[in-house]
């Protein structure tokens, strides 16, 4: 019985800091980037480069279902990519707060420019 218990103790706590790992900060961080780089994403072709439009484009796919895979509400990612967006949408390409998503989301979470990618190269985004 006590076996029992203590797997089930150890598969809870496990479960819950797996799907909650992530700082506020971090959380508001990575969904801002997700923002810029949908806002990226919808820069007419013939005033952005296309890799950096479907980087982007890939990018905020990653970071969509990593944050919900994080625990938050599919709802939530949704309104703040809104909130992201709108802040950003009909501005230049910023080179520099791209550049510095990037790092921060390379350094946050290990394989994400592996898997980032993977994106790019498959075609699926």
């Amino acid at each position: 019985m006590k076996a029992i218990l203590i797997i089930l103790s150890l598969v809870f706590f496990t479960s819950v800091y797996a799907a909650g790992n992530l700082s506020s900060k971090d959380k508001k961080t990575t969904l801002g980037c997700a923002g810029l780089y949908y806002a990226n994403s919808m820069i007419p072709q013939g005033t952005l480069d296309l890799d950096k439009i479907v980087h982007s484009i890939a990018a905020k796919k990653f970071l969509t279902s990593y944050l919900i895979k994080e625990g938050l509400k599919e709802d939530l990612v949704n309104s703040e990519l809104n909130k992201s967006v709108d802040k950003f949408y009909g501005k230049p390409y910023d080179k520099k707060k791209t550049i510095q998503c990037d790092k921060f989301i390379y350094k946050l979470i290990p394989e994400s420019k592996k898997e980032i990618d993977k994106l790019v190269k498959s075609g699926i985004y």
